[in-house]
């Protein structure tokens, strides 16, 4: 009896999970065989909040761990320094030629310092200490030499304002003149050939700088009568020449700029400039002349004839 009880229990399991297996494959493939009484609505709502979304799985990591994951800390690299390799010397490239003269700056071995603006003549005044060299801007021949200070305050006289002095007559035609000399060099006489960088003095302060620092008294113009000064103390603004003689083209030429000047003035202009020596006393009023009647004067009568 109790055997047969046993094989009613096992006949009534097996009916059972037949039936829920059945049901749970007509819930999950949609079969119309199997009815499923739906769930109340509440249910399904709490269902849906409660449900834990899926996440994509995270690949397990093979690698070292993460730099202080076990608390160790990571190693300190240190900074690296770029080095920049060594470049090589720059080329120089010599300027363009200009012309054919080639000049030199007319002070040598000395530092100098010059204006390079128009005050009241066309020259330049370059500063530079006493006896240092002035020298020939360019090849050519000495034309005016004056080894004496003439100059005095008295008289002013124009023609000696530049005190000692030196002018050459380039190659180029250029006059160059170089004043205000403490001495001119030995052998610096009217003729002698010279070349560019040739001493042809020393700096000083003669003339009407005597009062001033020591300098050379610079001017460009054009060969003339030792008469006409005032073309000879400057007639081109010369420190675009200076600027380039001293630090770059050295074959840059006044030629041009003065044989415009003269063209435009004439080879022999009237002075305009700081002419006169001294002003001149001014004329006292001229006296009446006098009456025939006064005591001193003697009337005489033209005699017919």
């Amino acid at each position: 009896m109790e055997i047969m009880r046993s094989g009613h229990k096992a006949r009534l399991a097996v009916v059972t999970g037949a039936v829920l297996v059945t049901g749970a494959c007509g819930s999950a493939g949609g079969a119309t065989s199997v009815s499923a009484r739906p769930a109340p609505l509440s249910q399904a709502v709490a269902a849906t909040a409660t449900a834990t979304p899926e996440t994509p799985e995270t690949p397990a990591a093979t690698g070292s761990p993460a730099p202080g994951a076990t608390g160790t800390p990571a190693p300190r690299v240190p900074p690296q320094t770029l080095r920049r390799p060594k470049a090589d010397e720059p080329v120089r490239v010599p300027p363009p030629k200009l012309s054919d003269f080639t000049y030199s700056f007319p002070v040598q071995g000395c530092r100098v310092t010059y204006q390079s603006q128009l005050l009241v003549l066309p020259k330049t005044t370059i500063w530079a200490a006493k006896g240092c060299s002035f020298v020939s801007p360019v090849n050519g021949v000495v034309d005016e030499v004056n080894v004496k200070n003439r100059w005095t305050a008295s008289t002013d006289r124009g023609a000696d304002r530049e005190g000692r002095f030196v002018t050459v007559v380039g190659d180029d035609g250029v006059r160059y003149l170089g004043g205000h000399l403490e001495r001119v060099a030995p052998g610096i006489v009217p003729g002698r050939r010279v070349t560019a960088g040739q001493i042809l003095g020393q700096v000083g302060n003669s003339g009407n700088a005597r009062s001033t620092a020591s300098n050379l008294y610079f001017a460009i113009s054009w060969k003339t009568d030792p008469s006409l000064w005032w073309v000879r103390r400057g007639m081109v603004n010369p420190w675009n020449y200076l600027d380039a003689w001293l630090n770059g083209n050295r074959t840059l030429s006044p030629r041009d700029e003065m044989t415009a000047v003269r063209n435009r003035t004439g080879a022999a202009p009237r002075c305009a400039t700081l002419c006169a020596s001294k002003p001149k006393p001014k004329s006292k009023p001229t006296e009446r002349p006098p009456r025939p009647d006064d005591k001193h004067i003697t009337v005489g009568t033209l005699s017919g004839g």
